[in-house]
């Protein structure tokens, strides 16, 4: 009995399934065959479902100094909008839309910088939802965000972009490159490091996937998503020093100011290791106005170029090296044939004569040419390719040349050993110099210190690069002796300085005519300085040169002098004042924007002499800049806010100082002799006028 019941149960469920499961066929039937179930299109239904993938972009690294200063980053940008249709205010007393056109014309003009009238214009377009205000509405600061939203105007509003800012505008432009959006709105490095490193600086975007209708944006409640996150970009950390690139900088302006040019390039790089501490250029340009952009080429990597004399130091380490020199021999000097070529010297009718030692202190091309065809064309050209002639050293900047060495025959090997029938770019002359300092082995230049990606990790480290040991050490020091004779007596006595020793070798290069040949006006010239300072301790290889510079060597000397005195001052090397206690060195404040009359006090407690120019109430502007150790008695120019100037006493004051005190100012000054001031043109106390011109008289004994 029991057993009957329960088959009879079992019937009717398994009888309940299969009806059950016949209904969802027949439903299943009549939504595949329908068009609409229970009223709603199936098929519109699921084609205004879709999958949206929405960039989530990531931040662009910002460009570093070595003392952690930001150059380059990604700012805020904001464009200004103004929502126009009614339809977006629901609660009149809360506003969504501009209510009074009149009123926001009138309260955006100032800031804006345009008319009422054409704010006017833009908002009385009743037909558009919203509306931009041109240019003038782009690329607003924070600033001018606040500033706006301080004024509380209905219907205002702000779109948020990035953009590329360099805080220093032109400072360092041509090393740091530029980036800015491209096609696809994504910023993108066209120059420099931001172009070298672009997808180191750039990151990875990352996305986000979700349902979502097709009208409308928004995601689908409840349902799912996927996210990937985006890796930001790295952080570049350069070699640059940005106090030591302020001084170039200033110099290289200093000059121009002065005297045209067709370019302009002042590198300094650390002697032992290769980092390039600072390079400024002319013509330079504003990184966040690219329209002030006239060329791509970046004068320290892509001018290639005859570089005249400073050649010599290679061409004379060459035959050192090889056995082919001795210094005491002599030569006549003045002229010479080459294979029925004449050449000459600067001077054309020598010095008589000479050792080879006092050739190269007065820059002879005889010298030069005699020791070329002892080494021969092979052997020159080795040594100049193992220097990093004729090939690009690899720095991290774009663009870079690799000059040419295409030099054959006798007269063009006599010209390539001073500087004529190959060209070279600026970092080669730079890097070549390294054996000097490195015991006659090449370094390579770099100028990324690190790169460190947006967890923190550093992921790159430069550091010194062995390229090749080309000379001896024995050739190595010979060689800065004779550039050290080439300052002390020879073509670069005017390159003395006061604070430091410095060893250099001048250059004076004929510029080659693109119809052959070269070019014969006064100053188609390329004139270069390639120094060592200090002369005891090597610390910084200085390179700097120009072409078409209307201006006398005395005046590029000037101003490549000062620069020295003031890196050397700001590194400490001033090693000249052989009495100096360095137990009590003081280091200076900034006084810029402070009182005078604290300043001056300030600098009384630190012993330190005040040079005040102007009778202003406070300062804007100081040499030598702040945290230079100085010692007591030393001087301290102060520039107030009132250049009422009056000459001061200069008896007893350095080149050097005369240098620093004009340059504030822009007093044109002619110095005679060296040492120090014994005579100046302008009485003390007298005013100084604009077209004012001191002149001193300097000697080696302290009055």
């Amino acid at each position: 009995m029991h057993k009957r019941i329960t088959v009879k149960t079992s019937k009717i469920i398994i009888l309940g399934v299969i009806l059950l499961f016949c209904a969802c066929i027949a439903k299943l039937s009549y939504i595949v065959l329908s068009d609409k179930v229970d009223g709603i299109n199936l098929k519109e239904k699921a084609l205004s479902i879709t999958t949206a993938r929405q960039v989530l972009p990531s931040h662009r690294g910002s460009i570093l100094d070595t003392n952690n200063e930001t150059l380059a980053q990604n700012v805020n940008s904001y464009t200004l909008i103004a929502y126009l249709s009614a339809s977006r205010t629901t609660d009149m007393n809360n506003p969504k839309h501009v209510v009074d056109k009149v009123t926001t014309a009138q309260k955006l003009a100032p800031i804006l910088g345009i008319s009422e009238e054409k704010i006017l214009g833009y908002l009385n377009q009743d037909d558009k939802y919203q509306v931009q205000f041109g240019s003038a509405g782009n690329n607003l600061t924070e600033n001018m965000k606040s500033k706006i939203e301080a004024l509380d105007l209905p219907g205002i509003d702000f779109l948020v972009s990035q953009q590329r800012y360099y805080e220093k505008g032109s400072f360092l432009a041509y090393t740091l490159g530029y980036a800015k959006e491209n096609e696809d709105g994504v910023i993108e490095g066209k120059l420099g490091i931001e172009k070298y490193f672009n997808d180191t600086l750039s990151g990875i975007d990352g996305y986000r996937e979700f349902q979502k209708y097709t009208k409308g944006n928004y995601q689908i409640p409840n349902t799912l998503e996927h996210v990937v996150p985006a890796e930001d970009g790295a952080d570049i950390y350069l070699t640059i020093d940005s106090n030591i690139q302020l001084i170039v900088e200033k110099a290289i302006k200093s000059l121009s100011d002065e005297a045209s040019m067709s370019w302009m390039i002042f590198t300094v790089m650390d002697a032992e290791t290769g980092e390039i501490v600072a390079s400024a250029t002319n013509p330079n340009f504003n990184p966040n106005d690219t329209n002030t952009l006239t060329s791509y080429m970046n004068p320290l990597v892509s001018y290639q170029y005859e570089p005249g004399s400073v050649m010599k130091i290679f061409s004379f380490a060459s035959a050192i090296e090889s056995g082919k020199y001795n210094g005491s021999e002599t030569y006549k000097s003045g002229s010479i044939d080459i294979a029925g070529t004449t050449i000459r010297d600067a001077t054309r009718e020598g010095w008589g004569t000479i050792s080879f030692d006092l050739g190269f202190a007065n820059s002879s091309n005889v010298a030069a040419s005699i020791l070329s065809q002892r080494l021969g064309t092979d052997v020159l050209k080795n040594y100049y390719f193992d220097l990093g002639f004729g090939k690009t050293t690899g720095i991290e900047l774009s663009n870079e040349a690799a000059g040419s060495l295409n030099f054959k025959y006798p007269v063009e090997l006599a010209n390539a050993s001073f500087g004529q029938g190959l060209s070279v770019t600026p970092i080669q002359i730079l890097q070549a110099m390294t054996f000097l300092t490195n015991d006659g082995t090449v370094i390579k230049p770099y100028i990324v210190k690190k790169i460190v990606d947006s967890n923190d990790n550093v992921i790159y480290e430069g550091k010194r690069q062995e390229v090749k040991k080309v000379f001896s050490a024995a050739t190595s020091q010979k060689m800065r002796e004779l550039m050290h004779d080439v300052i002390e007596f020879g073509t670069g006595k005017t390159y003395q300085t006061n604070n430091v020793n410095v060893i250099a070798k001048t250059g004076t290069a004929q510029i080659a005519s693109s119809k052959g040949g070269y070019l014969s006006g006064e100053y188609d010239y390329i004139k270069s300085f390639a120094g060592i300072f200090p002369e005891e301790n090597p610390k910084y290889i200085v390179y700097v040169a120009n072409e078409k510079m209307v201006a006398s060597t005395k005046t590029l000397a000037s101003v490549v002098t000062t620069a020295i005195e003031e890196i050397a001052s700001y590194a400490k090397l001033t090693s000249k004042k052989s009495d100096v206690d360095y137990s009590k060195l003081v280091t200076i404040n900034n006084y810029i924007s402070k009182n005078t009359n604290d300043a001056l006090t300030n600098l009384e407690s630190l012993n330190l002499k005040s040079i005040v120019i102007g009778s202003g109430n406070y300062i804007i502007n100081q040499y030598p800049l702040k945290n230079t150790s100085l010692i007591a008695g030393d001087k301290v120019f102060l520039v107030t806010n009132s250049l009422d100037t009056k000459m001061p006493n200069m008896q007893n004051w350095s080149s050097s100082e005369v240098k620093t005190y004009c340059n504030l100012i822009n007093l044109k000054c002619e110095i005679n002799g060296y040492g120090y001031v014994t005579d100046q043109s302008i009485n003390e106390n007298e005013d100084i006028s604009s077209d004012s011109v001191l002149k001193v008289t300097l000697s080696d004994k302290i009055n």
